[in-house]
């Protein structure tokens, strides 16, 4: 067995020998997809470091009733004559979205109620009744996570009876391996074993079938590109798309998805993390290499980081996330080029391994190759509350806004519609 990697070692651009990219696609399907039986799959925890503790909620109750207004004056009549703790109860039976954007215009003192974090945490603890968030940073948008997660049991309620499902099996003629949501959701870009990224109008869902299929980007005959497409990653209407041919292509959807760039790597892309100041990627030779989509997609560092291939990134301002099929998950600080720790990862209940993760504040997503997806509410563990069964594996998934799709080994985009 390999040795792990040394957390200490300086980045480095070697790599293993040159290998046919469709033996060694077809080698890591056996083995790590492949497997009837394999052992639990496991999410991966979205992590950074330290994590605040958590007051009792009895403290938290007796800080909800120091209202940030001081207490109504001797003249105070009708809903602000309530004691606070009335007030945060008849909130409690409105909607998260309307009590913060209707509430802070009616009076001064409504506001500051509703601009007071304690109460929003007040309300996801009554709501979830778990440990969340699994790590709460300093600035933690509280307000934000209890829309999404109100939002999210809503949408999911009754085993997710209410969504509309398309499938849309006219496109590919290969397995899909990664799918991926623009636009809020009016757009996808999917991308597939026949080498193509094809780009699909999802507002065209139920009105024109005919023309969800926009078309293949690229401009080649073979695909586009010359290997599986395996990963993709946008950042605002710039797509990137990674292939097991060693290469990532960019696109720009707002001049009609024509390319604009591309990066020459030595080893097939697996995943990406695309952010206004980096892109990342992970690769099957089991490093994690930083390029400057400022500068011509410039080389920045690569570093091994794992024993396997990296198969799953996470990137923002501070932290870069990746998560390995040597089942570790490694946090590195971008500040200090360390690494931050080695994570432990959740079992979320599937069968077999996890092909894809979704997350926000308020939502989970997972796929399976034992065919079905997963909803969860990203709870400490993660709170599973629908899962869909499909007659394919299940090789991807993406969220945004209203939509939920996901990638079939079937040809098809499973797509969900859900109810506002």
């Amino acid at each position: 067995m390999e040795p792990p990697p040394d957390d200490n070692q300086d980045w480095d651009e070697d790599s293993d020998p040159e290998a046919d990219p469709d033996v060694q696609a077809q080698e890591y399907i056996d083995r790590v997809l492949g497997s009837p039986s394999p052992a639990p799959a496991r999410t991966v925890l979205a992590p950074p470091p330290v994590v605040s503790p958590r007051p009792p909620p009895a403290e938290l109750w007796r800080e909800s009733l120091r209202s940030p207004g001081g207490e109504p004056g001797p003249d105070a009549s009708g809903l602000l004559g309530l004691p606070l703790e009335l007030i945060l109860e008849i909130c409690s039976y409105l909607e998260a979205r309307l009590v913060l954007g209707v509430l802070p215009l009616v009076c001064r003192s409504l506001r500051d109620i509703v601009q007071d974090q304690v109460m929003w945490k007040i309300r996801v603890q009554k709501l979830l009744g778990g440990a969340y968030p699994v790590v709460e940073e300093e600035d933690f948008d509280w307000p934000a996570a209890c829309i999404e997660l109100e939002e999210h049991l809503a949408r999911w309620a009754d085993d997710g009876r209410r969504a509309e499902y398309f499938c849309l099996s006219d496109g590919h003629f290969a397995s899909i391996d990664s799918v991926l949501l623009l636009q809020g959701g009016a757009l996808c870009v999917s991308g597939s074993r026949d080498r193509n990224v094809n780009l699909w109008d999802l507002r065209q869902l139920g009105v024109e079938p005919g023309k969800v299929l926009v078309k293949a980007l690229g401009t080649q005959r073979s695909g586009t590109h010359k290997g599986w497409v395996w990963s993709l990653a946008s950042q605002d209407n710039r797509v990137c798309s990674g292939s097991w041919d060693s290469t990532v292509k960019l696109w720009d959807m707002e001049a009609d998805g024509q390319q604009f760039g591309e990066i020459r790597g030595k080893a097939a892309v697996l995943c990406l993390s695309y952010r206004p100041d980096i892109l990342v990627t992970g690769t099957y030779d089991k490093k994690v290499t930083v390029y400057d989509p400022r500068a011509g997609q410039a080389l920045v560092k690569s570093r091994r980081l794992h024993s396997s291939a990296v198969l799953a990134l996470l990137a923002d301002d501070q932290y870069i996330i990746s998560g390995s099929e040597d089942r570790t998950l490694v946090v590195f600080e971008r500040r200090t080029n360390s690494v931050l720790q080695r994570l432990q990862s959740f079992d979320v209940g599937h069968r077999s391994q996890i092909t894809g993760i979704e997350h926000s504040l308020g939502s989970l997503y997972t796929t399976s190759t034992d065919k079905t997806i997963r909803v969860h509410v990203p709870t400490d563990p993660p709170r599973t509350i629908c899962t869909r069964s499909h007659h394919n594996v299940l090789n991807g998934v993406c969220a945004d806004g209203n939509m939920v799709v996901a990638a079939s080994g079937g040809l098809s985009l499973e797509v969900w519609r859900l109810k506002p």
